[in-house]
């Protein structure tokens, strides 16, 4: 019996498909190891801008009053004169893109905005900013991902933005769970299970072209420490409700004030506003001898393995993350809210002096930094990854689960989606009025 012969029409089909698998597969291979390589670069123009502020304010303690509202205004002026897609994070931009199917949407995630947003980030941490990378991280590796996605001809979908965006969590924090976290719980608006293999391919890619240049390192430090479980029971619900309710209460906080400030006359003068903030956090900075500086890797990882910090760092780095995420500049709150996170376990291992502090501390962080993002599962996984730690991964899920109803309780609006209605159509958002940066 002779075989069958496929029609034309349908062999062309097939060969069109096979086309486009192999072209969304070398897109995503591409993209992914152009963020990890990207977000290397990021982070080392990062803490080179953050050390060199804090050398010129070791050496002239009172030069951040100048320079730090000078960085901020011009920050704010450039971002509303040249690139009002960068302002803030960056994970609202995506949450936004992921949503919108209009022409404009592609403003949110090209390359011009992504390189706008690395340059104006690094030139916020030279000023002192309470920022993070990492937020900014999610934008750039979208547009990365949907750019190597255009130059090969590969389909463009929804899930090449999250994907994008959680490799570039991946990569900045060198955590690929937490990658893969990310995009279920932070970017899953439009998330699609037949995008899991292009989401996880992304993510680990991007997390070990990174690795591969940095080295094995863990972000915060190996840290082996652990809580008895008489401490656990009484620890986890406690820091979670407290942290818990703390972080919902900064994302309330930010909104509120966002909302009162835009229908006043300051948000009619992005610089102004953006220079009246900078003040306020240079002199937090100076008042807590630069313990608020930048993204607050350093004084949380201190916390971590033990050491003392300043008992105003909690309150004080939680004051300059919201005076420098309400200025509008490009910056994320990840890493600061973590630094806060810490600030509180600090206190909280006052009430439990017999137990490791490192251990209260990370009890602290991913209930904080819950209340904040609401997003708990990507918390746990990061604290864990960045710390080594697997031992405490019960007890901090535990917290997490607590800060996240507590969070939600002080704040029902989740702060990124909340945030991403800025870059929103306005039939979508009432008619709300964008934002000047």
């Amino acid at each position: 019996m002779l075989p069958r012969l496929i029609p034309p029409a349908l062999a062309r089909r097939v060969s069109a498909v096979e086309t486009g698998d192999w072209r969304r597969r070398i897109a995503t291979l591409a993209g992914a190891v152009a963020i990890g390589l990207v977000a290397l670069g990021f982070a080392w123009a990062g803490d080179l801008a953050l050390h060199r502020f804090e050398t010129l304010a070791a050496r002239w303690p009172w030069a951040p009053m100048v320079l730090t509202p000078a960085i901020f205004a011009l920050c704010a002026w450039l971002t509303w004169r040249f690139a009002p897609e960068t302002g803030g994070s960056g994970i609202p931009q995506v949450l936004a893109a992921i949503r919108r199917d209009d022409a404009r949407a592609d403003q949110l995630f090209s390359i011009k905005t992504a390189l706008a947003k690395i340059g104006l980030t690094v030139l916020a941490l030279f000023g002192g900013a309470s920022v993070g990378r990492e937020g900014p991280t999610v934008q750039l590796g979208a547009a990365i991902m949907t750019g190597t996605h255009r130059l090969t001809g590969a389909a463009m979908r929804r899930g090449v933005l999250i994907s994008g965006g959680a490799a570039g969590v991946s990569a900045a924090f060198n955590t690929p769970l937490a990658g893969i976290a990310f995009a279920i719980e932070e970017l899953a608006v439009a998330y699609e299970q037949r995008m899991a293999a292009l989401v996880m391919g992304a993510v680990i890619i991007a997390g070990i072209t990174a690795q591969g240049l940095a080295g094995n390192y863990v972000y915060f430090g190996a840290l082996d420490a652990s809580l008895p479980l008489h401490t656990v029971l009484i620890a986890a619900p406690l820091a979670g409700l407290i942290g818990g309710a703390l972080g919902g209460g900064f994302s309330r906080l930010l909104l509120s004030l966002r909302a009162r400030v835009r229908a006043g006359a300051l948000g009619r003068r992005p610089v102004l506003l953006a220079l009246g903030c900078g003040i306020v956090v240079a002199a937090l900075g100076i008042a807590t001898g630069g313990a608020t500086w930048g993204t607050g890797y350093e004084p949380a990882r201190l916390l971590l393995m033990g050491t003392e910090a300043s008992p105003w760092l909690g309150p004080a780095k939680f004051a300059a993350t919201l005076f420098t995420s309400l200025s509008g500049i490009p910056g994320g709150i990840f890493a600061p809210s973590l630094a806060v996170g810490a600030g509180f376990g600090q206190w909280l291992s006052l009430l439990f002096p017999d137990s490791a502090i490192g251990a209260i501390v990370m009890l602290g962080m991913v209930s904080y930094f819950t209340g904040v993002v609401r997003a708990p599962l990507t918390a746990v996984i990061i604290l864990t990854e960045t710390t080594g730690n697997i031992g405490l991964i019960l007890p901090l899920f535990a917290a997490a689960l607590f800060a996240d109803w507590a969070g939600s309780l002080v704040c029902r609006k989740r702060l990124y989606h909340a945030l991403a209605e800025d870059f929103m159509p306005p039939a979508e958002t009432d008619g709300a009025a964008k934002p000047a940066g």
